[in-house]
């Protein structure tokens, strides 16, 4: 409480009416807001008690520096010194934070500008900026305050900050521990000593959140392997005399290990035992697991979720047996009351339709409640890729015990994109590209593309329309017009070419879903491939051209199949990917010909981070009545084949210039191990990896060399989903090598895995 002095009050008057009332000295606030405040009025009786309390009332308004009351004649006047304001706030010696983060952060504390200057407020708003350094480890941060004065009863403030060295954690020790290694339970901790990444991950940089969740996850390590008796006895941080290094040293007792020897389930099991006993994961004879006992009680609740009891628990009673360290486990089950679904609620969508939304949803409204269906809903909005987050929740109606509304809450994102790109690539030359998409076209659900790209060895011009519900039933309809030129990779010829593969042409596939992760593609397009030949043209294209003609007209029939059970299509952990299509090329173009593509993916994490990525992908082409064209040609070689040769440099080659020309039939097999990067925690944006490929082309033409066996190749590589996109970068060198072979070690790509 600050003591306010009490003027003297001049010319007191014993029972002095007051007819008026006179404010002076104020420059920026409004008399009125004096009269809020002012507990004196016009009409009443002034006594030296009520100028004291009015005295009082207008300094805890913390609005001025000095209050005077004083009486001429009936009228009384009050004099007020006003409080400078606060016109500037600024910031020097910034480097670690951003100027308008801090001035937020300084707003929080009541410093703000048009805020009155008050003394306590300014320590008060430099003890929150030394905080923030604290946070981020600059434990020798100091901060200076100046205000200076301006005109107009205004201030400037000044805070100049040394920030200093950050601390780093240069020790995390354990005492107590016998049954794990300290090295073992560091791994469970994301704070750390500095290492070779640490600049990028920051988690050498001690918090105090930081720690507790770090004792939470050894916590947790413990008691996933049955040590119920586990605790953590203290927790000593200390930091050195120059306060750049700090050491952590965490005591523990570890106890002993707990077996069960009963796992049962208790309450209303619905007539449902069997089928809720085969979910249970714990079991007798087994050490006790507080991960498998939370996923075998959350594996309950969902299954009593999908038979409508939205609002079912399980509680797990444990018997504790501490002198044969032993436990039983009840599981207790209350399912509640069975509900239905009144209502469904999208929010926050103002670009995007209701229904492109409601129509992903696989939960109806009234229908019972399904918390799988609700969980495949969820799943499905998630993929549509138009929004940066999706939550759905349910919520009771209220004066009901049989209802509920499902909320779904969505934030959208962005969904056009245009870009430009310039670059070089090895054997294309200078490559530029742009492309303008829209995923959401007017918030329709619909994809509209225009792509080009153009280079030394080929130029594209694309346009591409998808829409996802071309009927109500879910069918997708993908409609593309294009035109390219490519111009294969030339390794032995030096001399200039006008040869070229022009196609141009337009298709139509719609895509059947026959199940959630099932669909079935139909197409048909129309396409005219021109073959501009030279005299440095591979023979094999000129006794193509020789035989079929220099034009092709193509009706191509397609239809395929895809399953995708995996669980992203960004950066996949588990689950496999499947599809296959086949191509026929029909009489009305002229050239017959059918081809055969399949392509398997499967994905299976092991440990904590560690994924294993198997991929296989294989084609098979064949002329009918005649040759096969080969400008249906497969190729192999490069990134997203077999790593570590040229792209497109396997297979058959040409006798005469040695350059590739693909082949009718592929094989090519991926083995890729990936693993979070050292130093990174389980981040899944950075990892690396090491694989193994193999793989080939061969074709059915007489006039080609280098039609051998099988190639592989090994190597590592760095794995980044960066703001455009994952971008793969591997250093690879082949196993096997033949006379003719192109090898090609650093290579990179910007796509999806394999």
């Amino acid at each position: 409480m600050v003591n306010v002095p009490i003027v003297a009050v001049a010319q007191t008057v014993t029972g002095l009416t007051i007819r008026d009332i006179r404010v002076e000295g104020l420059q920026h606030i409004e008399p009125g807001t004096v009269f809020a405040y002012l507990p004196l009025k016009a009409g009443d009786t002034f006594s030296d008690n009520k100028a004291s309390d009015a005295i009082r009332a207008l300094y805890a308004t913390g609005f001025f520096n000095d209050v005077q009351i004083s009486v001429e004649g009936n009228v009384v006047v009050v004099r007020l010194n006003e409080r400078p304001a606060v016109s500037m706030i600024d910031f020097a010696g910034i480097h670690e934070f951003d100027k308008d983060n801090l001035k937020k952060a300084m707003s929080a504390v009541g410093l703000s500008i048009g805020r009155y200057y008050d003394k306590a407020l300014i320590s008060k708003a430099e003890q929150e900026l030394k905080r923030q350094y604290l946070t981020r480890g600059y434990y020798a941060a100091e901060v200076t305050t100046t205000v200076t004065p301006l005109d107009h009863s205004r201030v400037g403030v000044l805070f100049s900050v040394v920030e200093g060295p950050n601390a780093k954690i240069r020790q995390v020790n354990f005492i107590g521990n016998h049954v794990f290694s300290e090295s073992t339970l560091r791994d469970e901790m994301q704070l750390s000593t500095p290492d070779w990444f640490s600049w990028y991950t920051k988690d050498d940089i001690y918090s105090k959140e930081g720690l507790t969740g770090d004792l939470e996850n050894v916590r947790s390590f413990y008691l996933d392997r049955g040590y119920l008796e586990f605790t953590i006895e203290s927790t000593q941080v200390s930091l050195s005399p120059d306060r750049k290094d700090m050491y952590l040293t965490v005591t523990v007792t570890e106890g002993q290990p707990y077996t069960i020897t009963e796992a049962s389930l208790t309450g209303n099991l619905l007539g449902r035992q069997a089928g809720l006993d085969r979910l249970v994961g714990v079991h007798a004879g087994e050490r006790f697991s507080t991960a498998k006992l939370k996923a075998t009680t959350q594996a309950l609740v969902d299954k009593l979720g999908e038979y409508g009891y939205a609002f079912a628990t399980v509680n797990a009673v444990p018997e504790i047996d501490q002198l044969h360290h032993t436990v039983k486990l009840a599981l207790r089950i209350d399912p509640g009351r069975r509900v239905y679904v009144r209502r469904i609620n999208v929010e926050g969508n103002t670009r995007t339709r209701d229904e492109v939304v409601r129509r992903e949803m696989r939960q109806l409204e009234s229908a019972w409640f399904d918390s799988s269906r609700l969980a495949l809903s969820k799943d499905r909005i998630n993929r549509l890729g138009y929004f940066t987050d999706v939550e759905v929740t349910t919520v009771p109606v209220a004066g009901t015990t049989d209802q509920v509304d499902i909320d779904v809450k969505i934030t959208e994102k962005p969904t056009g994109t245009i870009s430009l790109g310039l670059g070089y690539g090895s054997g294309e030359g200078p490559i530029i590209s742009a492309a303008i998409s829209q995923d959401n076209v007017f918030g329709t659900g619909n994809t509209l593309a225009l792509n080009v790209n153009t280079s030394t060895t080929g130029r594209t011009l694309s346009v591409t329309q998808v829409d996802p519900y071309f009927t109500i039933d879910g069918i997708k309809r993908i409609t593309d017009v294009y035109y390219r030129t490519t111009e294969p990779l030339y390794y032995s010829s030096t001399t200039s070419t006008s040869f070229r593969v022009i196609s141009y042409g337009a298709d139509l596939k719609f895509g059947i879903p026959f199940s959630e992760a099932d669909t079935v593609y139909f197409g048909l397009g129309i396409e005219q491939d021109r073959l501009d030949i030279d005299a440095t043209t591979p023979q094999s294209y000129i006794d193509y051209v020789n035989e079929f003609g220099r034009v092709s007209n193509v009706v191509p029939l397609t239809v395929g199949w895809s399953r995708d059970a995996r669980d992203s299509a960004l950066v996949p952990s588990r689950g496999y990917f499947t599809q296959a299509n086949a191509e026929y090329g029909t009489p009305i173009g002229g050239v017959q010909y059918y081809k055969a593509d399949l392509q398997a993916q499967y994905y299976y994490s092991f440990s904590r981070g560690f994924v294993l990525g198997l991929n296989f992908q294989s084609g098979y082409g064949n002329g009918i009545g005649g040759a096969y064209p080969i400008f249906k040609n497969y190729y192999a070689g490069g990134i997203g084949s077999v790593r570590g040769y040229e792209p497109g440099s396997l297979g058959p080659r040409d006798a005469t210039t040695g350059d590739p020309i693909g082949g009718s039939k592929m094989v090519v097999g991926n083995i890729e191990l990936t693993m979070p990067l050292p130093g990174t925690g389980y981040d899944r944006t950075l990892r690396v990896f090491a694989f193994v490929d193999g793989g080939n082309v061969w074709g059915t033409e007489g006039n080609s060399v280098g039609e051998n066996g099988l190639r592989y190749s090994y190597g590592t590589g760095l794995e980044w989903i960066s703001p455009i996109g994952p971008l793969k970068l591997d250093f690879a060198l082949p196993i096997v090598k033949h006379a003719g072979d192109q090898y090609q070690k650093f290579q990179f790509q910007i796509g999806t895995s394999f």
